[in-house]
């Protein structure tokens, strides 16, 4: 076990670092070993992990200090943040540059940062064609990860700067799954009318990240994006129609129309939507799907992942 290099994974009982958890622990010959980082190491999760082999150790992103201690004697750091447990933009960019000074401060070798596009550089603030969110932003939960990439660079810290896509996960836990129209056929809702959206399964986010610290140094210091492929809602309709053996049509809403619906996030989620459909070239040239599949070769179609987990979408009729 000395002799791996050690890989420190922040929110290892979540989506994103526990896919790269459980891609180390899956293949104990690969050269790595890993320590689960978590606000919770006596969490059923964490102590999940810990029984497959991961060292689990407390850290919180909003106490540097933690971190410092949970990064000593790692070669390499997963880091990601998540939005939607507080909306605060603020906050999340605060937690990124804990990490990036924790990172330095621990002489980290290769940090990968799960990030997104500041989609400021592309609609700015005062452009009426999309509404600003919190006085500050456009999309909050892109913005916010987008602007803290600077923190990486300024600490001088090693970085792979990774840009995710949609997870298809979000079907299952987001509330983004079909649901029954008027008539009670099956609707799909996505407001991109026939622009293509990038998406992924989060476990192959995991293994792509894996496969960026096989790489070595190669992509430190890069931007690299990911996507199993990309997809209208009217293909993605078919899927699931395929995968659940019964109509599945899109409900082509518009993003003003999304961002009334109230739950809350909506204004954000129709702001990214808007954004994916209004910039569809430039965000799907962001993401490159064989680079993808040559990080992890296990990588998959929407379709192979319905297959996989249609029987937990929650369908309601």
């Amino acid at each position: 076990m000395s002799q791996k290099k050690l890989i420190a994974v922040v929110g290892a009982t979540g989506a994103q670092g526990g896919g790269l958890v459980r891609a180390i622990l899956d293949y104990p010959e690969g050269g790595f070993a890993v320590r689960a980082l978590t606000r919770h190491p006596d969490s059923e999760k964490a102590l999940a992990l810990a029984a497959r082999g991961a060292e689990v150790v407390a850290a919180d992103l909003d106490d540097e200090p933690s971190l410092q201690r949970a990064l000593h004697g790692a070669y390499g750091a997963y880091f990601v943040t998540n939005f939607w447990e507080h909306l605060s933009p603020e906050r999340e960019k605060t937690q990124a540059c804990h990490m990036a000074q924790a990172a330095a401060a621990a002489g980290v070798n290769h940090a990968i940062w799960s990030t997104l596009e500041d989609t400021r550089r592309f609609i700015p603030l005062d452009d009426a064609r999309m509404p600003t969110l919190m006085q500050h932003y456009k999309v909050p939960h892109f913005d916010g990860k987008g602007e803290a990439d600077a923190c990486f660079t300024a600490a001088g810290v090693p970085t792979t700067f990774l840009l995710t896509s949609f997870y298809w996960d979000n079907l299952i836990h987001f509330g983004m799954a079909p649901k029954p129209g008027a008539d009670g056929v099956l609707e799909f809702v996505l407001p991109m009318g026939d622009a293509p959206l990038p998406g992924i399964a989060v476990e192959d986010i995991g293994r792509s990240a894996y496969g960026i610290f096989k790489a070595g140094e190669r992509h430190v210091g890069r931007t690299v994006g990911i996507m199993g492929e990309a997809l209208t809602g009217r293909q993605m309709a078919a899927a699931l129609s395929q995968a659940l053996g019964r109509e599945v049509r899109h409900a082509a809403v518009t993003p003003e129309q999304y961002r009334g619906f109230g739950f809350p996030g909506a204004d954000d989620l129709g702001n990214m939507f808007q954004f994916n459909r209004d910039f569809a070239e430039q965000f799907c040239a962001a993401r490159d799907a064989a680079l993808t599949r040559e990080l992890d070769p296990q990588v998959q179609t929407f379709a192979q992942w319905l297959r996989a987990n249609a029987a937990r979408l929650p369908i309601e009729g």
